[in-house]
């Protein structure tokens, strides 16, 4: 009895650590993307996020464009360790409810 005990903790935590479906009510940030490049095994994206126009960042990628349009996406980092400094990290969840990681690598007005 205790081997499944243990064997049925095990299995659940593990799923836990996996983590679940994303849910996509956190997912509340829209990001218009306006350009999708692939250079040095990166994805760069020029994308506009409440009006400011940002250039994203993604190591993890397929070797493969992101599609231009809409997505949504939620801000997982953002530092602010002095007045000028800043690094922002958004999560975009795409129709098949995989998720990707992009860091803001630049800014414009």
């Amino acid at each position: 009895m205790k081997k499944i005990t243990l064997a049925v903790l095990l299995l659940l935590s593990a799923h836990t650590w996996a983590g679940g479906n994303p849910n996509p009510a956190e997912y509340t940030v829209n990001v218009h993307v306006k350009s999708s490049s692939i250079a040095g095994g990166q994805q760069d994206l020029s994308v506009v996020i409440d009006g400011k126009k940002y250039d994203l960042e993604s190591e993890t990628v397929p070797r493969a464009l992101l599609a231009l349009g809409d997505y949504k996406a939620k801000l997982i980092k953002d530092e602010h360790k002095t007045a000028y400094d800043s690094v922002r990290v958004y999560e975009f969840l795409f129709p098949d409810n995989k998720m990707r990681k992009f860091t803001v690598v630049g800014q414009t007005e």
